[in-house]
């Protein structure tokens, strides 16, 4: 569970106006957070950079049997017994899978958590935060991230961008929304966290 309280809304030296703006909605926003005491916890990291406003995603190693192999999502990963909270899991899990210190970098605020929503997944929470750098730092991929991407805010916020989309899955075709940026498809957790983080941004 989380017992931080995350630092807010203070000017944003060297960021851009949109971010101010954005952590002052971030600020507003009462999250959603479940208390369901069955589930493990993980943490993920909405990570923005300027020039042009742009949010950071990964695609997954692929692995055996993994859940979530290959798939578009975010920095993050499940809780250690020796983190201190959720904050702390999203700074250790960032350093491991791309080399970035979010000890560096600015935290907006937090967004809902999200569960799966099918029983073939792990029975996990995970909540996600929301943070702010001045400019893009260089990277160090871990094993379990294939690659990362940076993609402009205004292109995941076209309408375009986001429509029912077709995907297989073991075997089967499913319809599910899903943000398709090139040969990117962002759905499942990561699509309502994306979701999320744009209503709020609104």
């Amino acid at each position: 569970m989380l017992r931080r309280v995350l630092p807010l809304a203070q000017p944003l030296s060297g960021l851009p106006p949109s971010f101010t703006r954005l952590a002052e909605r971030l600020a507003g926003h009462q999250p959603i957070w479940t208390t369901d005491p069955e589930r493990k916890w993980a943490a993920v990291a909405l990570i923005l950079a300027p020039d042009p406003d742009s949010l950071l995603l990964i695609r997954r190693a692929e692995r055996v049997d993994h859940p979530w192999s290959g798939h578009i999502g975010l920095p993050g990963g499940r809780q250690d017994p020796s983190d201190f909270d959720l904050v702390e899991t999203e700074i250790r899990e960032t350093e491991e899978e791309i080399g970035l210190l979010l000890t560096g970098a600015r935290s907006l605020g937090a967004l809902d958590d999200v569960v799966p929503r099918t029983v073939s997944l792990p029975p996990i929470a995970v909540r996600p935060f929301v943070f702010a750098v001045e400019r893009r730092p260089p990277l160090t991929l871990g094993p379990e991230v294939a690659a990362a991407h940076w993609v402009s805010l205004d292109r995941l916020r076209d309408p375009a961008t986001h429509a029912p989309t077709v995907i297989a899955i073991r075997g089967e075709s499913l319809v599910v929304p899903a943000y398709v940026v090139d040969d990117m498809v962002v759905w499942g957790m990561t699509e309502r966290i994306l979701s999320c983080f744009f209503q709020v941004a609104q």
